[in-house]
């Protein structure tokens, strides 16, 4: 197989920054008074009420401070820690360590952390499996390379970076994949869930590949390589086409 097109060298794209939890001022106001309060008894969390009362009346009086987030969120917590120490045991003081609301929001946080940082590996595989194809391409030893899984994510990213233009040749190089049933496409699972990853008009293209591969085996790569033509212009129709053609194989009803 020719490869149809190859691109010039493009540079690496940039390394995934690293993960940040985005600001919140009110998360940021209910940890500040859970910091405050932490040690308090009912008294001192009371009179730490009636100062973010008076706070919050004095802000109310400023239209500069009617979007303010922090403030309500604050008062809110004193509200709750009060309710909190209420229903407590006398002569107890607030812990956030005992803070069944605090714990679930801790293990909410570490739980949203460790999401975002599996994100940013699975960014940065797609990235350098993406790198390793563009490579493979410039070399001519594409249509050589066995897809793996995820493959599919990389051709997106090579996509997004050559400003959504179609990549025709690494689309050639899936269909044939996906036709001839190589690389992680043996496993019908995979291809099953390629229907959901790939375009229509490379599906279209592999599953004209996998019926002409039928009526004439053997055939050079290159001999086919109208199909591409034809899922471009009108995947629909090539669909069709070979669907037909499946329906047409001996044995076949």
């Amino acid at each position: 197989m020719t490869t149809p097109w190859r691109t010039a060298r493009r540079p690496l794209a940039p390394r995934v920054a690293a993960s940040r939890e985005p600001v919140d001022p009110a998360r940021i106001g209910r940890r500040v008074v859970r910091r405050r309060a932490k040690g308090m008894d009912a008294g001192a969390v009371a009179a730490a009420l009636e100062e973010a009362r008076f706070d919050a009346r004095q802000a109310s009086r400023h239209e500069d401070l009617a979007d303010d987030v922090r403030g309500p969120a604050e008062l809110a917590e004193w509200e709750r820690i009060e309710q909190l120490l209420a229903d407590a045991a006398p002569d107890t003081v607030y812990d956030p360590d005992a803070d069944d609301v605090v714990q679930a929001e801790l293990a909410a946080d570490a739980a949203a952390a460790a999401a975002r940082e599996a994100e940013l590996r699975e960014a940065a595989r797609v990235a350098a499996r993406a790198d390793e194809l563009q490579a493979l391409r410039e070399l001519g030893t594409l249509e050589q390379t066995e897809p793996r899984e995820g493959d599919e994510a990389a051709r997106d990213e090579l996509t997004r970076r050559a400003g959504s233009y179609m990549q025709k040749d690494v689309d050639a190089w899936l269909a044939h994949a996906l036709a001839a049933h190589l690389g992680h496409y043996r496993d019908p699972a995979a291809r099953q869930a390629a229907a959901d990853l790939l375009p229509t008009q490379l599906l279209a293209h592999a599953a004209l590949l996998t019926e002409l591969a039928h009526l004439a085996p053997g055939a050079d790569v290159d001999q086919l390589a109208f199909a591409a033509r034809l899922a471009a212009a009108d995947p629909e129709a090539t669909g069709d086409l070979a669907a037909f053609l499946a329906r047409a194989r001996p044995g076949q009803s």
